[in-house]
């Protein structure tokens, strides 16, 4: 028994499957949907096993809708009841939007994958709550272009956003964000007459993907609710095995003149 109580550092639990309500822009109550938990607490007086109970409890108490309010509490409730000096909890889970097709307006749902990561490092800081999604979209690929035999031609690329906010970032609102900056949305349906309109699209215009992370940075950095942001796409062109990727994130260093405030 002399050896079991020891000293650690960081205890918690990994790869918890869970069902909750994730923030929702459409529904108030919450999207229905199975998160992957993991929490992680940092303590410095010795750990008895049936503490791990309480991380599950905590679960349950905050299962009707997960975001970013109710996990600022979630990790307080963490750090008091058990006595911890750091936590982080980061939840991993599929969320649905309902998609209107370019042509024949069918409906749609488009999955996507998306993530909260929360930090606090004690009583004293206030929890830090990291909202992320990746968004798949088509742009251009960067070696295709009008005067080539064939022209113009796409790739599939994948956005990764991640957003600190004081209020919640929705990913309703961060999948329109991409799509209105991509050269094309993603569908999970096209009727013929929408697969010909974006495959015409592909081969008549040009957006690749620097112009696209440059544009949703634009309108990142004039959203004044983010205290941080990040932009990243990894590009998956028809001509290579591996991705590209090109990103960029706020900084408080990088000086930017097109906005009153300089952090890009």
């Amino acid at each position: 028994m002399a050896d079991e109580k020891r000293f650690l550092v960081d205890v918690g639990m990994d790869g918890l499957p869970f069902p909750i309500k994730a923030a929702s822009k459409v529904e108030p109550e919450g999207q229905n949907t199975i998160a992957t938990i993991s929490v992680k607490a940092r303590i410095m007086h010795e750990f008895e096993a049936e503490w791990i109970d309480r991380f599950i409890q905590i679960v349950h108490r905050h299962r009707d809708r997960i975001g970013t309010a109710t996990l600022r509490v979630n990790t307080l409730d963490y750090l008091k009841e058990l006595n911890a000096t750091a936590v982080r909890v980061d939840f991993e889970y599929p969320f649905f939007v309902e998609k209107r097709t370019p042509v024949s307006g069918e409906k749609c749902l488009v999955r996507y994958s998306c993530g909260y990561s929360v930090k606090v490092p004690s009583l004293d800081n206030k929890p830090k709550v990291f909202f992320r999604i990746k968004v798949p979209c088509i742009t251009t690929f960067p070696k295709s272009g009008e005067g080539l035999p064939g022209g113009l031609f796409g790739q599939l690329s994948v956005v990764s956003l991640e957003v600190e906010s004081a209020k919640d970032f929705f990913p309703e609102d961060a999948v329109a964000l991409v799509d209105r900056h991509a050269l094309a949305p993603v569908y999970s349906f096209l009727t013929l007459d929408d697969q010909t309109a974006i495959i015409r699209k592909i081969h008549e215009e040009k957006k690749t993907s620097v112009v696209m992370v440059d544009e949703i940075k634009g309108e990142l950095m004039a959203n004044k609710n983010l205290d941080f942001y990040s932009v990243h796409c990894a590009n998956f062109g028809m001509l290579h095995s591996y991705a590209t990727v090109v990103g960029t994130e706020k900084s408080m260093w990088v000086p930017f003149s097109g906005y009153e405030d300089s952090e890009v």
